[in-house]
């Protein structure tokens, strides 16, 4: 395990490692990997988006308002479940066979997912077994995901020039983020050409059909991009490419678990603010506040710009400050701001909540811009799709993965923000000491480049 201060110059290649042919194409690499994580979390937060207004009612109707929510919020998790099986395979495999093949296939099988959501019976045509159908489905979708943020964020840290590591990874949350408002944006597009109706009847499908896209996204990345220039070097290095000995998924559990615990520790809420605020606050303010959701919608995707600007300069600046030190500033600031954040929105004001999710945004993009980076450094490159992958996921299923189902439960139970505020102080907390804790657990190996 590496320590996680500012990278330096690099040193100059090991001994008898192959030189690459060329130098990476940078555009290339940036697009693909940008474009992988946007139409990945495009289909995960259409799902997060939906489950907040459409699929409570369409698949759970015979449970009562609250009971429906909270059931279509627990298919929510449940894709969550999913995602440490999905990185602990797709890593294993990654650092056997390649980053690039482990993306290729997680994007494909998001996409197939995906598109078969929006063909779905619901309960009204076939019963229980619409959501059946419908958790089965979240789980491929969640093991898709599982692999593919780990794909995409070594295609960028492994090839990164030298003391830039940040800066380039920060592109796959950039994608992760357009991801996020494409999916906010197709409902709120929707609900202007629509009426509820009509959204409810079938225009809540149209999303979910544009899974087919990914598919032929995946068949681009294939023939795209090669596989990073450090995975390349192991290969070589490597006497037979499938020996026995050669288990990376046995090897991390093994001898990194505890970097695994601290990083999903450090991770849970990063992921579970993106979810609070799109599913739990989207479902709060038109239920409990009375907003007008097209509106509410609205505020949330124009808060949601912080993040592309914020991102790659936070990453940018832990490329200089260490990694550790913006992810502890940001975590206590989110942590803080909740409260005042729920104030906000308590108001109903449409600017004031726009304001308080633009805020909570740029504060955790200090958290979220140099995570690429910061994971990958945890790990050597034998092990580090499956080690990187794991300490992400399992942050996901704690943080992002209950996060709507808590927030509606709390909200439910006290019918007021302030619950939900300090269930972020309480994440908040966690991600604090599981980041300290990490930090002083590092050597001073983490000066050279990624080996």
């Amino acid at each position: 395990m590496t320590d996680l201060t500012p990278s330096t110059p690099a040193t100059a290649d090991r001994p008898g490692a192959p030189a690459a042919a060329q130098p990476p194409r940078w555009e290339r690499l940036i697009s693909v990997a940008v474009l992988a994580q946007a139409v990945e979390y495009f289909d995960f937060f259409v799902y997060a988006t939906a489950s907040a207004i459409f699929l409570g009612p369409l698949f759970f109707s015979g449970l009562g308002d609250t009971a429906a929510t909270l059931a279509s919020f627990s298919t929510l998790a449940v894709g969550f479940v999913a995602r440490p099986v999905g990185g602990a395979v797709a890593g294993h495999i990654g650092d056997r066979y390649g980053r690039k093949p482990v993306l290729v296939a997680s994007t494909v099988v998001m996409g197939v997912a995906t598109f078969l959501m929006g063909l779905l019976p619901t309960a009204a045509a076939i019963g229980w077994v619409g959501a059946v159908l419908l958790v089965l489905l979240r789980l491929l979708q969640g093991f898709a995901l599982g692999g593919q943020w780990g794909g995409a964020s070594l295609l960028l840290t492994e090839s990164a020039p030298a003391g830039r590591r940040g800066f380039f990874g920060s592109f796959v949350q950039v994608g992760a983020q357009l991801g996020l408002m494409g999916g906010i944006s197709a409902f709120l597009v929707l609900s202007f050409v629509l009426s509820d109706e009509q959204m409810l009847a079938w225009g809540w499908r149209i999303p979910f059909l544009s899974g087919l896209v990914m598919i032929a996204i995946g068949l681009y990345i294939h023939h795209a991009v090669e596989d990073t220039p450090k995975f390349k070097e192991l290969q070589a290095a490597r006497p037979e490419p499938n020996v026995a000995e050669q288990q990376p998924l046995a090897k991390v559990l093994r001898e990194h678990w505890r970097t695994i615990l601290l990083a999903g520790g450090a991770f849970v809420l990063p992921n579970a603010v993106a979810f609070i605020i799109v599913s739990g606050i989207l479902d709060y303010g038109v239920k409990s506040l009375h907003l007008a959701r097209t509106p509410l919608l609205g505020a949330i995707l124009a808060a949601c710009i912080a993040p592309l600007i914020f991102l790659p300069y936070f990453a940018h600046l832990s490329d200089r400050l260490g990694r550790p030190k913006l992810f502890i500033i940001g975590a206590a600031g989110v942590a803080v701001w909740g409260w005042p954040m729920f104030a906000m929105i308590d108001t109903g004001n449409l600017w004031l909540i726009f304001v308080a999710l633009f805020v909570c945004f740029t504060v955790h993009s200090l958290m979220f811009g140099p995570q690429v980076a910061l994971y990958s450094e945890l790990f050597s490159t034998d092990v580090r799709f499956s080690g990187a992958s794991l300490g992400y996921q399992v942050g996901s299923v704690f943080g992002g993965g209950l996060a709507p189902l808590i927030t509606a439960a709390l909200l439910d139970a006290t019918k007021a923000g302030w619950s939900v505020a300090a269930y972020m102080t309480v994440l908040g907390v966690i991600s604090l000491l599981s980041i300290t804790v990490l930090r002083r657990r590092a050597n001073s190996a983490s000066r050279r480049e990624l080996t």
